[in-house]
């Protein structure tokens, strides 16, 4: 029978050997400005992400970002596949507000119906007197007389035309040839970012609690609540700090999906635990007077197979994803992806030998002596 209560220091190592070059790129994230560690994306820090593919297939990101340098525009270019560049800025207006005299305009009209509507109505044709009147029918068009966004929704492939974002258009086609085909423009504010960020740490603080409460009530015994919170710390410090790691090294960005992913991982992880801590209970009551630590380690064994056969088939369809899924779902289906080997590996190596460790230190500080290893083999 292996023993994986008695080797628990060496799985100890192991998972702080993974967390703690996560924890410190985490914490550089805060000492450095973002210069290294997390890299966040304009989800939470508001921006504008503009995806294009230019007729010519040979424009570089070096190119468009010396552009973007030009207009004093601070820009991470980067090609994304198929021909296709982002370009991430601060946040750009898809049209310019013009000042509107919305105070001489209602007097006009409710007063002098004669002397106003004659030059409006003697201008256009019959039937044209509404359009001509509305003080919003100018700015809606361009000077071309087609219609322009006037909003930033994501996805949307109307090129711009207006404000800034029209000019900068103007700049990259005059210098790299026209653009061919626009994917998707975004932009978000800062106090929508802030808003994200904010309700991003409440729901991982509230869900974790959450399961801390109700782990400890279905046990009656804060122990086992309190080491599965422990290995749910470990599962987010691990893919946070994955994604810590390879954004220092790689760009790799958080976005807001990944709130979704650590949410889904939180709630795996602790099925596997409880899955385990069920058995462990269980065995507490069928061999009464058995060492602590053997029943963990049988109850540990007795799981082993499912839990590994149920998280295999998971990751399994998740390698999938990574490979032949979309560009948007990517970050997200990494997140799971480590997220799920890192809660299956701590549900097993981590969360019930800590109640081992726990255990001893009560028996310790009552004075109890801990029972020898190995009295009697348990069987099922």
């Amino acid at each position: 029978m292996f023993d994986v209560v008695g080797k628990r220091n060496w799985f100890f190592a192991l998972s702080a050997l993974v967390t703690i070059p996560g924890l410190f790129f985490i914490l550089a994230t805060f000492f450095t400005g973002g210069k290294i560690g997390l890299q966040f994306a304009i989800d939470y820090t508001g921006g504008t992400v503009w995806v294009v593919r230019f007729a010519d297939d040979a424009v570089s990101p070096d190119q468009v970002k010396s552009v973007m340098e030009a207009r004093g525009l601070e820009a991470a270019v980067t090609r994304i596949g198929d021909g296709f560049v982002e370009i991430r800025t601060v946040p750009l207006g898809l049209s310019t507000a013009e000042p509107t005299p919305a105070p001489s305009v209602a007097p006009s009209a409710s007063a002098g119906a004669s002397a106003s509507a004659a030059p409006s109505t003697s201008a256009a044709p019959s039937g044209s007197a509404a359009p001509s009147a509305s003080p919003s029918a100018s700015p809606s068009a361009s000077p071309s007389g087609s219609p322009t966004p006037t909003a930033e929704p994501g996805g949307n492939t109307t090129l711009p035309t207006e404000g800034e974002l029209g000019d900068l258009r103007r700049a990259l086609e005059a210098q790299l040839g026209p653009i061919a085909q626009q994917r998707t423009l975004t932009t978000v504010g800062p106090v929508v970012s802030s808003d994200l960020i904010g309700d991003a740490i409440r729901l991982i603080i509230f869900g974790s609690l959450g399961i801390l409460l109700w782990i400890t009530y279905r046990f009656r015994d804060v122990k086992f609540g309190v080491t599965a919170l422990v290995a749910l710390l470990h599962d987010v410090i691990v893919v946070v700090g994955v994604f810590a790691v390879f954004g220092t090294f790689t760009g790799l960005q958080i976005d807001g999906l990944f709130v979704t992913a650590m949410l889904t991982i939180i709630g795996f992880s602790v099925h596997d635990t409880i899955v385990v801590f069920d058995r462990v209970r269980e065995n507490k009551a069928r061999h009464a007077g058995e060492p602590f630590d053997q029943i963990v380690n049988h109850s540990i064994l007795q799981t082993f197979g499912r839990s590994i056969t149920t998280s295999f088939t998971v990751v399994l369809t998740l390698l999938v994803l990574l490979l032949f899924g979309g560009e948007a779902i990517k970050t997200f289906v990494l997140a799971l992806l480590l997220g799920i080997i890192s809660g299956t590996y701590s549900s097993i190596f981590n969360a019930a030998p800590l109640l081992v460790v726990w255990q001893h230190w009560e028996d310790r500080r009552r004075g109890r002596a801990t029972p020898a290893r190995g009295a009697r083999r348990l069987t099922a």
